[in-house]
C-alpha cells in the first residue's frame, strides 16, 4: 500500500491522545500554506460537496433564500426609481409618496428575512459538513495502524483536522453563498442597466476592468504578506510553547535573557511584517475609494447630462447609481472567491487524503473464529520483522518461541534487542515481513484484530491517562464496568487508599496524561485498568524502574496479583519479576541467546549473568 507522507521530512512521533490537539508549528503552516494556490486543487472540491450533497433540504432551502434575496437586492433600485418618479417628479399627493415608500419598504423586509434565511442555512451546512468531514476522518484514523503515524507527523494531523477544516467551513458557509449571490446580482443588475441606459451600462463596463485590476493586483500582493504574516505569528506561537514547556531547563541554565532575545526577535518580525501588510491594506483603501468614486462621479456627470436632456429620468439616474454600485460590487466580489476556493481545495485535498488512507492492518473478509473459552497460548514460528520507518533494520530475525496457557516469561536484553517488537506483533499492531504470530492456534491475519486485543490486558512502561476523570481511566479496558467492579480493581492494585482520598472520588479529574497523580498512583491506575478487562493474556512492560521503593513494593504487589492465572509476558528490567517467572527469555540483535530460569542462568557465564551484575553495580536491566 502506497503511504501517504504529510511532510516532506517525516519523523517518528507518538499518536495524538484523545483530546489532544497539537498546534503545529511555523514550518508546518508555510507548508500548508504553500500548498494552497494550485488550480488543479479545484478538483477537490468534489469531496466537499459529497458531504454537502447529504443535505438536499438544507441546500435547496439555501438556494431559494438567495435567489430571493438577490432580487429583493435588485428590486431596491427599481424602488427608488418609482419613488422618484411617481412619487416627486409627478406631483403627487402624500398618500401617493406613502405608497410607493410602502412598497419599497415592503422590500427591504424581504430583504431582511431572505438575507437571515440565506445565512442560516448556508452557516448550518458548512458546520454540518464540517462535523461530517471531521467524523468521517477522525473514524478513519482510528483504523489505521501504527506505523502511519510513524511516518505522519500527529501535529500536522491534528491542523489538518482543524485549521484546513475551518477552510472548508468558510467556504462552504460563506463563500459558495456570496459567490452565488454577487454572480446573480452582478447579471441581472447589468441586463437592468442596460433597460435603464445603454450608453452609460456600455461606460460601466468599460469602467469596471479599470477599477478591478488594480484592485487584483494590490490584493494579491497583500494576499502574500498575510500570509507571511500567519506564518510569523506560528512561530511566535511555536516559540511560546517550546519555551513555556522547558521552563525549568531554562532556568535551571540561566537562558533567561537568551529566551527572552529570541521571543523579541520573533515579536518583532511579525510587527515588521504587520507594518507592510498595513500598508498595502491602506494603499488598496485608497486606491479602491478614489477608483470607484471617481467612476460613480464622472457617470453622474454625464447622467445629470441626460437627465437635463431629457435623455433621463431622476429616477432613471437614482436608479442607475445605486444598481452600478451593487454591480461593481458584486464583481468585485467574486475577484476574492476564487482565492477562496484554491484555498479550499488544498485543504479539502489534505483532509481527503486522511479519509482515504487504508490501515495495513485490518481483517480479513471472512474472518477466523478464535477458540473458545481462550486458552491464552503465544506462538511466534520463525518471525523475521523491520519497522517501516527502518526497513534495512531486522528488529527481529527468524524468531521462535512458544508460550504455553498460564505461563509467565520473563523477556530481557539491552537496547534494541527487539522485546517491545514481540509485543506489537502479539497485539498486531504490525505484520511480520516472514513467519507467523499465532494466539491459541489461529494466525494473527486469520482473525479480527478487535478480537485478538479483546484477548489481551497490556500495562506500558509510561502510563498513559487521559485528560478525563478517575472513573473513565480505569474502566477504559471495560467501559460496561461499574463502580463495585472499579473499586474491586483498584484495590487489588493497590490503588484504592489513594481514591479514596481524591476530593470528589472516581469522579476527580485526574489532569492531563494524570498530571494531578504520582508516578506510582498512575502506575497503579495503569494496573487496575488492566485488571477489569480481565482478559487471558497479559502483555506487561514493567514500571517499577523509575519509581520509589515505597510506590515500588505497593506496584510489583498489585502485578503478582495482575499475573496470577493469565499467560504472562514480561519485559522485565527487575530481578523481582524475573526471579519469579517460569521461564527467562534473554534477547540479543532480534534473537534469543538464553533462556532458562533465574537460578540456571545466573549460573552461566552468559549474557544475563552479565546483565545482573550490572543491575547491582549500576541500575536495572537495560530497557528498550
Amino acid at each position: 500500500m502506497a503511504e501517504t507522507h504529510i511532510s516532506s521530512a517525516p519523523d517518528t512521533a507518538a499518536p495524538v491522545q484523545p483530546g489532544a490537539v497539537s498546534a503545529p508549528d511555523a514550518e508546518e503552516v508555510a507548508t500548508t500554506k504553500g500548498k494552497r494556490g494550485n488550480p488543479r486543487q479545484l478538483g477537490n472540491l468534489a469531496m466537499i460537496m459529497r458531504f454537502a450533497s447529504a443535505y438536499p433540504r438544507q441546500i435547496t432551502c439555501a438556494i431559494l433564500a438567495l435567489a430571493v434575496a438577490a432580487g429583493a437586492t435588485l428590486a431596491i433600485p427599481a424602488g427608488f426609481k418609482m419613488v422618484i418618479d411617481r412619487g416627486f417628479d409627478s406631483g403627487g399627493s402624500t398618500q401617493d409618496i406613502g405608497r410607493w415608500f410602502r412598497y419599497l419598504f415592503l422590500i427591504t423586509v424581504v430583504l431582511g428575512l431572505s438575507t437571515a434565511l440565506r445565512f442560516y442555512f448556508v452557516s448550518w451546512l458548512g458546520e454540518r459538513v464540517v462535523a461530517d468531514i471531521r467524523l468521517a476522518v477522525q473514524r478513519n484514523l482510528l483504523g489505521l495502524a501504527p506505523s502511519f503515524f510513524e511516518t505522519n507527523r500527529p501535529s500536522e494531523i491534528a491542523s489538518r483536522m482543524t485549521s484546513d477544516t475551518a477552510i472548508v467551513e468558510q467556504v462552504v458557509g460563506t463563500t459558495v453563498s456570496v459567490a452565488l449571490r454577487n454572480l446573480v446580482v452582478g447579471i441581472g443588475g447589468i441586463a437592468y442597466l442596460f433597460s435603464l441606459a445603454p450608453k452609460l451600462t456600455g461606460m460601466l463596463l468599460l469602467g469596471i476592468p479599470v477599477i478591478v485590476l488594480p484592485i487584483v493586483f494590490i490584493g494579491r500582493k497583500l494576499e502574500k504578506v498575510a500570509r507571511s504574516s500567519q506564518d510569523r505569528v506560528a512561530n511566535v506561537g511555536a516559540t511560546t510553547t517550546e519555551v513555556l514547556a522547558a521552563m525549568k531547563i531554562v532556568q535551571a541554565f540561566g537562558q533567561e535573557e537568551r529566551e527572552a532575545g529570541r521571543f523579541s526577535e520573533a515579536v518583532e518580525s511579525t510587527f515588521a511584517t504587520a507594518r507592510r501588510r498595513i500598508t498595502l491594506r491602506a494603499s488598496l483603501t485608497a486606491v479602491v475609494i478614489t477608483l470607484i468614486f471617481g467612476a460613480i462621479t464622472m457617470i453622474m456627470w454625464q447622467g445629470a447630462v441626460d437627465v437635463i436632456e431629457g435623455r433621463l429620468s431622476g429616477g432613471d439616474i437614482a436608479a442607475f447609481v445605486l444598481t452600478g454600485g451593487l454591480v461593481a460590487g458584486a464583481f468585485g466580489a467574486l475577484t476574492e472567491v476564487y482565492g477562496d476556493l484554491l484555498r479550499a481545495g488544498g485543504a479539502a485535498g489534505r483532509l481527503n487524503e486522511l479519509l482515504n488512507e487504508q490501515p495495513e492492518i485490518r481483517a480479513p473478509a471472512n474472518p477466523i473464529v478464535l477458540p473458545v473459552p481462550p486458552r491464552g497460548q503465544i506462538s511466534f514460528q520463525n518471525v523475521s520483522f523491520a519497522y517501516p520507518t527502518r526497513p534495512e533494520t531486522l528488529a527481529l530475525k527468524d524468531f521462535s518461541l512458544q508460550v504455553s496457557p498460564g505461563e509467565t516469561v520473563a523477556i530481557v536484553g539491552p537496547s534494541g534487542a527487539g522485546k517491545s517488537t514481540l509485543f506489537q506483533l502479539a497485539q498486531r499492531f504490525y505484520d511480520p515481513q516472514a513467519g507467523s504470530v499465532r494466539i491459541d492456534g489461529v494466525a494473527l491475519p486469520s482473525a479480527d484484530p478487535k478480537e485478538i486485543r479483546q484477548r489481551m490486558a497490556f500495562v506500558p512502561q509510561d502510563s498513559v491517562l487521559f485528560a478525563a476523570n478517575a472513573r473513565d481511566n480505569l474502566r477504559y479496558s471495560n467501559w460496561a464496568a461499574t463502580d463495585d467492579e472499579i473499586w474491586d480493581a483498584a484495590r487489588a492494585a493497590n490503588a484504592e487508599e489513594f481514591l479514596r482520598k481524591l476530593p470528589e472520588g472516581l469522579d476527580s479529574y485526574l489532569g492531563e496524561g494524570g498530571a494531578r497523580l504520582s508516578g506510582g498512583q498512575r502506575q497503579r491506575i495503569s494496573i487496575a485498568r488492566a485488571l477489569l478487562r480481565n482478559a487471558p493474556i497479559l502483555l506487561l512492560d514493567e514500571a517499577t524502574s523509575a519509581l520509589d521503593a515505597e510506590s515500588e513494593k505497593l506496584v510489583q504487589n498489585a502485578l503478582d496479583r495482575l499475573m496470577h492465572g493469565r499467560t504472562t509476558l514480561v519485559i522485565a528490567h527487575r530481578l523481582a519479576t524475573i526471579r519469579s517467572a517460569d521461564r527467562i527469555i534473554v534477547m540479543s540483535d532480534g534473537g534469543i541467546v538464553e533462556q532458562g530460569t533465574h537460578d540456571e542462568l545466573s549460573a552461566r557465564s552468559g549474557l544475563y549473568a552479565r546483565l545482573s551484575s550490572l543491575q547491582f553495580t549500576e541500575g536495572p536491566l537495560a530497557a528498550e
